[in-house]
């Protein structure tokens, strides 16, 4: 069966928004209301939920941000759905979500990352729709650098899209802007050079495979589930095999070296033609860098691995459509990924 792309956004569509994990503090109302603006300039109109409370770490009791999700993204009425951000603990909703109703639905768009990645993986992998993984509502407002796309232009394109990003080649190095005292901010501070680093060897690289992954410290409890069988995607949507992508949202480098151990006897990784590791500001550990640590548990798969990637927790953010038929290139000079919506 091929994935399901949800159809193109058009002028005068609705993007629901709602909270399935953390909702939104008061004294951050007003970068939710300038986020809110810039999709409405696009010319959608958006529909915010009940589910957004902030004063707690999530936005209401867990049937009802299930109850919630599950209506926008199988009302026709609705052509994206797109959190403000992640949180903590998503993975409460995955019992409690209509899965045949989601299955059975007219795709929707689901965009975000960090904590989505719990909703947004086992959605792609359990009904074959396409789901977009790289930013969150909080963070539209800001310019998108020279080389990458925004999650507004990816959705909106046709089925049969195919666009290449390529790095900046520029990062924020530590912190995040303060959304309470500026929820007008605009640029990125991108205050660090670096590049796409291969892990396991040298040489130029050119690999192929249909895209999915999402946040290490997320996705690590849902390997060996139902919820998080790469190998029967594979099987029914590629036979040729995947592009996993993971990154490490904020756990030490001993943790994640467990994670991804964890995740690899799982079998999230059996159908990798390639990995690649999200850059990270989480801290290495005494004797164990980042790096490493991947290294230590994915290196024993024989494949290339890329780190330093633009699609984790650290801006500017590289958004990857999980379904979506991908192609690596990285050399000396170069490096790209293309997304084809096929």
């Amino acid at each position: 069966m091929s994935v399901r792309y949800p159809r193109p956004l058009r002028p005068r569509d609705r993007v629901g928004i709602t909270s399935p994990s953390s909702g939104v503090a008061k004294e951050l109302r007003g970068r939710l209301d300038v986020a809110v603006r810039e999709v409405e300039a696009r010319g959608y109109e958006v529909v915010v939920g009940r589910c957004m409370d902030g004063t707690g770490h999530v936005s209401a009791p867990a049937a009802d941000r299930a109850h919630e999700l599950t209506a926008m993204l199988t009302d026709p009425g609705i052509a994206a759905v797109v959190p403000p951000w992640g949180g903590e603990t998503a993975i409460d909703l995955l019992p409690l979500l209509d899965w045949d109703r989601l299955r059975d639905a007219e795709p929707t768009w689901l965009v975000g990352y960090s904590d989505l990645s719990t909703v947004m993986t086992p959605l792609t992998l359990l009904t074959g729709i396409a789901t977009v993984h790289g930013v969150n509502l909080m963070d539209t407002p800001y310019r998108v650098p020279e080389g990458l796309a925004s999650w507004l232009d990816i959705t909106a394109a046709p089925t049969g899209h195919r666009f290449t990003q390529t790095p900046p080649e520029r990062h924020r190095s530590s912190g995040w802007d303060d959304f309470a005292a500026d929820p007008e901010v605009r640029e990125f501070a991108l205050d660090a050079a670096g590049r796409w680093t291969r892990l396991d060897g040298d040489g130029d690289l050119e690999v192929e495979g249909r895209l999915i992954g999402g946040c290490i410290e997320t996705l690590c409890n849902l390997a060996g589930t139902p919820y998080g069988d790469t190998t029967a995607f594979a099987r029914e949507h590629a036979p040729e095999g995947l592009l996993v992508y993971v990154e490490a949202a904020g756990d030490d480098a001993f943790t994640i070296c467990r994670n991804l151990h964890g995740m690899r006897l799982a079998g999230f990784f059996d159908r990798a033609n390639a990995i690649l590791v999200g850059r990270t500001s989480a801290p290495d550990s005494r004797s164990l860098t980042q790096h490493q640590a991947v290294l230590d548990a994915l290196g024993v798969l024989g494949v290339p691995i890329i780190a330093d990637v633009e699609c984790g927790h650290v801006p500017p953010f590289l958004p990857i459509v999980n379904g979506a038929r991908g192609r690596v290139v990285h050399t000396a000079t170069r490096s790209e990924l293309t997304q084809t919506l096929d």
